[in-house]
């Protein structure tokens, strides 16, 4: 892999503290994976400064295999168990909160399904002096690399499933996306472009949020391997790319929160009506074919029926407004 250093600095860098990042993390009963999350977390050199849990109201030993690791973690824990499930989204609003509260100049986010490479966070911290929205890469659940698209087609606001995987001598790529398994931010932008959106629950805030960071900085996919899933998803294998299984909630989300996405669009000026239609046509299709190939159904199609009609009901809320900046809060 390459070494950051191999391209010339663009503003005087400042060296990264490993004490002065925050991985933030959501969890919703799924004790053992988060044990082995926490696990690889004791075994990382160097470690961050806190590790934040956030608890989406778990039913099953969450709050004590969370207490069994406060101990012998190697860095400050800060558990918030919150009384209702606010999805992903809201998990993730409410962890970078607590991370920025917190001080944090550095915001690690990741799902409780992955485990961190030993040497993640010194390999996303070599990059830090000269970007200040970092994705890192990740090994899928059999140790193949796992595909993320990184660049969605603004416009249309769809990822490119195609876009190239391979990187050059520089280690980097510009992105225009992101995925909070693995986001890792600095306390500059989340202040200039707010908290993750909670209305979203799940799906498409994570794009949502890289996207609203590419338009402050220069965001960029390392090639760097940082993290491993650990949960094996069902999968259509096309050979260059997989499709993975996906569920009724998500397949509602995906269109219901087109709506979402669509407010934004509107709130900065670049929506057009005719080509966020047709991405979002697309993203019909695409969870027909999911239905067809992965789960070999075609029952659930009245969850994305569904999600289309709320979502043109978001867009018809006069009342919407996009998340706020952190320093006008400040």
């Amino acid at each position: 892999m390459s070494s950051p250093s191999s391209a010339p600095l663009t503003e005087a860098a400042v060296p990264f503290d490993p004490a002065s990042a925050t991985i933030a993390i959501v969890t919703y009963n799924r004790s053992g994976l988060l044990s082995r999350l926490l696990t690889s977390i004791t075994e990382m050199d160097p470690k961050p400064g806190h590790v934040v849990i956030v608890d989406n109201a778990s039913t099953d030993d969450t709050t004590e295999v969370v207490e069994s690791f406060r101990e012998g973690l190697g860095a400050e824990l800060v558990y918030r168990r919150l009384d209702t499930n606010t999805g992903g989204s809201g998990g993730f609003s409410e962890g970078m909160k607590v991370a920025y509260d917190l001080g944090s100049t550095w915001v690690w986010l990741m799902d409780d399904d992955v485990e961190v490479i030993p040497n993640g966070l010194a390999r996303m911290g070599a990059w830090a002096p000269r970007f200040k929205s970092i994705q890192g890469r990740r090994y899928d659940y059999d140790g193949s690399e796992f595909y993320w698209q990184y660049r969605i087609a603004e416009p249309l606001g769809i990822p490119i499933p195609f876009a190239p995987a391979g990187f050059d001598e520089s280690g980097f790529k510009p992105m225009n996306s992101g995925c909070f398994e693995g986001m890792f931010i600095h306390r500059d932008i989340v202040e200039q472009i707010g908290l993750p959106d909670p209305r979203f629950f799940i799906y498409w805030d994570d794009q949502m949020y890289g996207w609203l960071a590419s338009r402050k900085t220069t965001s960029v996919i390392v090639n760097e391997f940082v993290l491993r899933r650990t949960r094996e998803i069902k999968q259509w294998d096309m050979g260059i790319r997989h499709m993975n299984a996906s569920s009724n909630a998500y397949r509602y989300y995906i269109m219901r929160n087109r709506g979402h996405m669509k407010n934004y669009y509107r709130s900065l000026g670049v929506y057009n009506p005719i080509l966020f239609g047709a991405g979002t046509a697309l993203t019909f299709g695409k969870e027909v074919i999911r239905l067809i190939a992965v789960e070999r159904t075609v029952r659930g199609t009245s969850n994305l029926f569904r999600g289309l009609r709320d979502g043109k009901k978001i867009t018809k809320d006069a009342s919407w407004r996009p998340m706020p900046p952190l320093v006008d809060i400040s």
